[in-house]
């Protein structure tokens, strides 16, 4: 895709109120129109970006008693930011001006006791309260969809952003939820310490949200998602606040952290949490190998998730996601490996893997072994395939965006499933949401695969939709063809996602997939901490 140039940086960027990340890091028309040359079948001219101006943002139907009134706004601006995530099909709406029920009032809390009066407020007078971390969400979760409650109210928790306290010694620290990434890394390093957590949404994400929906990261094996840093929790709910003591491990029962860890906010508000944190690396090294049959490429994958070598990145792209990414241009599927460590020299082991996956066709580029200073998700590296993909890796999303005005759907979903299952998966997601879209639109579409996270016992594919739309109807579109999708997933006993959550989107998957005994259990759970309903209705349970 065509590259564009970099903005520069400033404190008084603002995010964009209907896409992803920074307003001004948006393509421009020109580049817009460019992308969407590619695919045909899509617009002559890109879509207008929208203005809040532009919507009908009606008065709140509820107002908040004086003792709260300073912690809440009504000012439309706010309001809209705040009516959705950034899925594909948020962004569309905002385009086409439908973005859906906008939250009466976006509340930010400064502390626990806040989160609880409010929550006792909208209880009383039957106001929905939909959690909200950075926005980031791509599954519908942050949004309130129906019309059973008289007002809706947006609780912000990114004014409780602070590291509380570190326990140096035993590598932990006490945060509150509302940290984003980049605050909550600052304020560790000074310690020599990270939460090495680094989802793509990083920038844009607080820690509250990583919990709240199990959210995986950047690395690829190991502590892959935010469950295996967890010690404790505080969440506070409409029958009072839990709080879990700070363990290394225990063995008393069913945890009452998984109870919380990726409930969304249907059961309470995730205030704080002790997490494992580890000393910042000083070593890595990264290199890619280019493999001429995807099959040979997935073999040399799993010979490297089932060794003890744990790369840092084990990425596989497939021959259309390496073009995509910039990181092939003859065909080839591209394997992305690196290694880090805080205290040795990494380079024997991505020697090793490097020689696992040249035993199953797997030819190398030039490898490095860089030594970087801590901070951000990897270091410098001087293979061009490793600085292709992480440079399309963090522009992707803007990318998106830009496709969604040129009326393309451009969009992603991702799974976990065995390794046995995974050749027949990748195959059949392919050829079906393939066919679903050539039916649906009349274009031919793309639909690439690379693994995202790997495992001795499976992987976590990811899937990149790129298709002409249906002019004003993308996101019914795209609706049907993640309903293929999700046919597909349960046939083949895969998740119906890996790390983005059930949301609203996911709910008829999330549903087939959970034992109904659970469901049973669940719900219950439901009823008794928020025995009002309340709580971003619509998400995990009715």
């Amino acid at each position: 895709m065509p590259g564009t140039t970099p903005q520069p940086t400033s404190a008084a960027r603002t995010r964009s109120w209907w896409g992803w990340g920074w307003a001004d890091a948006h393509p421009d028309d020109a580049e817009c129109a460019a992308m969407g040359a590619l695919i045909p079948g899509t617009l002559a001219h890109p879509l207008p970006v929208p203005h809040v101006r532009d919507l009908a943002v009606g008065r709140p139907a509820a107002e908040p008693p004086a003792s709260l009134a300073h912690l809440v706004t009504a000012e439309p601006e706010d309001r809209a930011a705040h009516a959705m995530g950034k899925a594909y099909r948020d962004v569309v709406r905002a385009l086409r001006g439908r973005p859906g029920r906008i939250p009466d009032l976006v509340a930010r809390p400064t502390d626990e006791r806040e989160v609880a009066d409010l929550l006792d407020w909208a209880g009383e007078e039957q106001v929905a309260v939909v959690p909200y971390g950075g926005g980031s969400s791509v599954s519908g979760g942050v949004e309130y969809r129906g019309d059973a409650h008289r007002a809706v109210l947006s609780l912000d928790l990114t004014a409780m952003d602070r590291v509380l306290e570190v326990d140096a010694a035993g590598r932990a620290a006490r945060i509150q939820a509302g940290a984003l990434g980049p605050a909550l890394e600052d304020q560790l390093r000074p310690h020599g310490l990270t939460l090495r957590h680094f989802p793509q949404s990083f920038e844009f994400s607080t820690l509250g949200g990583w919990l709240a929906t199990r959210a995986g990261g950047h690395y690829a094996t190991g502590r892959t998602h935010i469950d295996d840093f967890v010690q404790s929790l505080r969440v506070v709910t409409p029958a009072g606040t839990s709080a879990s003591w700070r363990l290394p491990a225990s063995g008393a029962g069913p945890s009452p952290d998984r109870l919380f860890l990726g409930s969304e906010g249907a059961l309470g508000v995730i205030t704080e949490a002790w997490v494992r944190l580890q000393e910042r690396p000083a070593h890595k090294a990264s290199a890619s190998l280019a493999f001429g049959d995807f099959h040979a490429a997935l073999e040399a994958v799993r010979a490297i998730a089932q060794s003890d070598l744990f790369p840092a990145n084990c990425r596989l792209l497939d021959a259309g996601e390496a073009a995509l990414a910039g990181a092939s241009h003859d065909g080839s599927a591209v394997l992305v490996l690196g290694f880090e460590s805080a205290d040795g020299a990494v380079t024997a082991r991505l020697g090793q893997a490097v020689e696992l996956a040249r035993s199953h066709g797997g030819r190398p580029a030039a490898a490095s072994a860089a030594t970087a200073a801590a901070g951000g998700t990897e270091g410098g590296d001087a293979d061009a395939a490793v600085r292709a993909w992480r440079s399309a890796f963090l522009r992707m999303p803007y990318l998106r965006d830009g496709l969604a005005r040129m009326g393309a759907v451009a969009e992603t979903f991702e799974t976990a499933a065995t390794w046995d299952r995974i050749p027949g998966l990748i195959e059949a997601v392919r050829k079906e949401v393939g066919e679903a879209a050539l039916k649906g639109s009349g274009h031919p579409a793309t639909v690439n695969c690379r693994l995202t996270h790997v495992y001795p016992d499976g992987a976590a594919p990811y899937f990149t939709v790129l298709a002409a739309g249906r002019p004003g109807d993308e996101v019914a579109f795209w609706d049907d063809l993640k309903a293929v999708a999700g046919d597909v997933l349960h046939r083949h006993r895969a998740t119906i996602t890996h790390h983005h959550a059930v949301g609203r989107d996911h709910r008829p998957g999330y549903d087939l997939q959970r034992p109904d005994p659970f469901a049973l259990a669940l719900r219950a759970a439901k009823g008794a901490l928020d025995p009002r309903g309340i709580l971003n209705p619509g998400v995990l349970v009715d």
